[in-house]
């Protein structure tokens, strides 16, 4: 018994070291693999982009005149014009002029590559012949270096961004363009990295979206039915399905009829809050600013002491869906005596009033409306007033480059209806503070100017640059759907009806 008791006491010993050893060699391993694993995600490396990129898929414009770029020459153009370069610690050789080079050098290449962008002549009645233009002699496109048509003014131009990118492409070619272009136009669509399609839809909606009797269809309707048919008929459009097609449908109530028949395609939209996620969504589309309706603050050397209101709203106080909050805020906000919050509208002297009062006031409110953007944001970063942004589901111009904190202040819907919640926060805001977001609205305000011609990094060059930056999205989707096509041919895409077609969204949003 004494000699097994001790076999055994030796036996159990044995197998308790033997079980300590093994818990401490796990936990070594353990901890090394952590070690590892952490070193190879603190430290991004970085890749040379210009080994994927092709030649002939990018294009240079040197004082007009198109021309290729060769692959193998640097391209800094994959940095942001926005992005600011590190500090000159960092640069190979100390020197802060070569780090302001480079971020100089990037900048200006950046600017430099054309988007090429293929452009469908429709006939005038879905562009030019919606401002009443007459084509002469069987032409498509006036002939703007003599007389461009006119856009209408009021609430009309606010979603007029249709106008303005037409024209810059018309013009891309003109050989006295002078100055930087984020776009060209190309006459062959096999060369392209995208298809616009120049229907001006919003300025469609607004003028003939009502039918007159005896015709039970509108205008609207009729151009929306036709513009289906002939896009779906293109050999550009069987080729890619539509994926890269760009369709302007800024005005939330534009294309209501042909955008569910249309949903493979870039939109271009003020927001997604008319839309479900599986026709338009943050992936594949484009937000783009409104063409802000009140005067420019021109030589604003205003401070937060000249500026004696606190917070500004001036609009529609009752609106549907999330506009809600508006007629919480006016009771809450009523009462206080640097506030102005009341009804306004562009009739009679409204913009001349609203643009008065934004000059003067330090905060605007821009409030969800009946859908979760307006026009307010715009006009406020043209009058260089802070936005104060209560819309829990919008969605900016430019984000993914673009930080709007710096110069926007963002509440939640449900902390701004609570009391004393939103004034509070704003009499909470320093002078500096405010001084900082003020001078960061200078700074940024061309990014949302819409003219022609169009300058370096105004509102048609960033949404060029926008379009641009969802090119390679859609190159991955078309080549994966390509896999199986014989060799040197593109299977044609065919459309799905609607009605026959709801079932195949998620699928086919995949390809």
């Amino acid at each position: 018994m004494k000699m097994a008791d001790k076999n055994s006491h030796s036996s159990g010993s044995i197998s308790r070291k033997s079980l300590i050893f093994l818990f401490m060699v796990s936990t070594i391993v353990f901890i090394f693999s952590w070690f590892f694993v952490l070193r190879s995600t603190g430290h991004p490396q970085l890749i040379d982009y210009t080994s994927f990129t092709s030649s002939k898929n990018l294009a240079t414009i040197d004082n007009g005149n198109p021309q290729s770029r060769n692959p193998n020459d640097v391209q800094p153009s994959m940095r942001d014009p926005l992005e600011t370069t590190s500090d000159s610690s960092d640069s190979s050789d100390g020197s802060l002029e070569a780090a302001l080079v480079v971020k100089d050098v990037a900048s200006c290449a950046y600017n430099k590559i054309a988007l090429k962008v293929f452009m469908y002549d429709l006939h005038p009645e879905f562009h030019f012949g919606l401002l009443d233009w007459k084509p002469e002699g069987g032409k498509v496109w006036p002939d703007i270096q003599t007389k461009i048509p006119d856009y209408p003014g009021g609430l009309n131009l606010q979603h007029s961004i249709e106008y303005w990118l037409t024209l810059d492409l018309l013009s891309s070619n003109f050989p006295n363009r002078n100055g930087a272009r984020s776009a060209v136009r190309v006459f062959n669509s096999s060369e392209a990295d995208v298809v616009f399609v120049p229907f001006f839809s919003s300025l469609s909606y607004n003028r003939y979206s009502k039918s007159k009797s005896p015709h039970k269809k509108s205008v609207n309707y009729l151009l929306q039915d036709k513009l289906v048919k002939f896009l779906t008929e293109q050999e550009e459009w069987k080729r890619s399905g539509g994926r890269d097609h760009v369709i302007l449908a800024h005005h939330p109530n534009s294309m209501l009829d042909a955008r569910m028949k249309l949903w493979p395609a870039m939109f271009i939209l003020s927001d997604f809050g008319r839309y479900p996620p599986n026709i338009a969504n943050v992936e594949k589309d484009v937000i783009a600013p409104y063409k802000h309706v009140i005067r420019t603050f021109i030589d604003d050397s205003s401070g937060y002491d000249d500026r004696p209101t606190l917070l500004y709203f001036q609009g529609a106080i009752y609106r549907k869906d999330g506009g809600f909050v508006r007629q919480e805020l006016f009771y809450l906000l009523k009462d206080e005596k640097d506030v102005h919050f009341s009804f306004g509208s562009v009739q009679k002297d409204g913009v001349h009033s609203a643009t008065k009062g934004m000059h003067a006031s330090k905060f605007c409110l821009n409030i969800a409306g009946d859908t979760p953007s307006s026009n307010r944001l715009f006009d406020a970063i043209a009058s260089h007033c802070v936005p104060v942004i209560i819309s829990d589901e919008i969605e900016l111009p430019y984000e993914d480059v673009l930080d709007y904190s710096e110069f926007c202040i963002f509440v939640r819907t449900s902390d701004a209806i609570k009391e004393k919640f939103l004034i509070n926060l704003i009499r909470n805001i320093s002078k500096d503070e405010w001084t900082r977001m003020w001078n960061k609205l200078k700074e940024i305000e061309g990014l949302y100017e819409f003219q022609y011609p169009s300058k370096e990094n105004d509102a048609v060059q960033m949404i060029w640059q926008a379009v641009s930056r969802k090119v390679p999205a859609i190159r991955l989707k078309l080549h994966k759907s390509w896999r199986f096509s014989l060799t040197g041919t593109k299977r044609p895409s065919t459309i799905v009806p609607w009605s026959k077609s709801k079932h195949l969204f998620r699928e086919l949003r995949v390809l």
